[in-house]
């Protein structure tokens, strides 16, 4: 697995590059959003650190760059700011994490596997189920051709649903994949989200698309 580290800070950009060099991966290392651009175009990769707050182009910049070019490697962003906005910024701009400084490494490591459970797929612009439009590149939702306005959150998490359509995800698996999106530790906040999207997308629908499973969590399909 071949992973690139972009990160403005000397020491830390070495210390990762070390340990995950001891980890077997493949690194390499720049200091810079327009070096990070260049290693991107030349070489392909599993992942991608990005620090947010970068010389020349800032982190953000570069993973704005990246979703427009259709490049889906995932990403996880570093930074010392903490607050709801900036998660927010992070990711709407198509960051697949979010880690906050100082993070312990055996942290960074877990959050780098999840990153690459799954492998880089070619992005979809629109995922269907039954009469259910999804579009990603303008996060418009339609259902039977009607439009649907979702809150960035509730998009984040029907994005996530219709991206693994068919699969039962549990609150853990969606609390984690959310963690970074405004989430307080609440423990009932993934069920109110999906009683949001449930009466905005199923709500006046015979055909109902979000389904609960008894025990395990909630899964998205078109069930005859």
């Amino acid at each position: 697995m071949r992973i690139l580290i972009a990160e403005d800070e000397n020491d830390l950009n070495q210390i990762i590059t070390k340990r995950l060099k001891g980890e077997h991966y493949s690194v390499d290392s720049c200091y810079n959003g327009q070096e990070a651009l260049e290693y991107l175009e030349s070489a392909e990769y599993d992942a991608v650190v990005l620090d947010i707050m970068m010389p020349v182009l800032d982190g953000l910049s570069v993973l704005r760059k990246m979703r427009r070019r259709n490049d889906s490697t995932p990403v996880l962003l570093l930074t010392a700011k903490d607050s709801i906005e900036d998660r927010v910024s992070g990711l709407d701009a198509g960051a697949n994490d979010y880690l906050v400084k100082p993070f312990a490494f055996e942290e960074l490591l877990a959050r780098i596997r999840v990153l690459l459970r799954k492998p880089a797929e070619t992005p979809k612009t629109c995922y269907t189920v039954a009469d259910l439009e999804v579009h990603m590149d303008t996060q418009q939702v339609k259902r039977g051709g009607q439009e649907i306005r979702l809150s960035g959150k509730e998009f984040a998490l029907l994005r996530y649903m219709v991206q693994n359509e068919g699969i039962v995800l549990s609150r853990d698996r969606l609390e984690q994949h959310l963690w970074n999106f405004d989430y307080a530790g609440g423990s009932n906040v993934i069920d109110v989200y999906i009683r949001y999207l449930r009466k905005k997308i199923d709500e006046g629908h015979e055909q109902k698309l979000i389904h609960t499973v008894r025990g395990a969590g909630y899964v998205l399909r078109a069930e005859a």
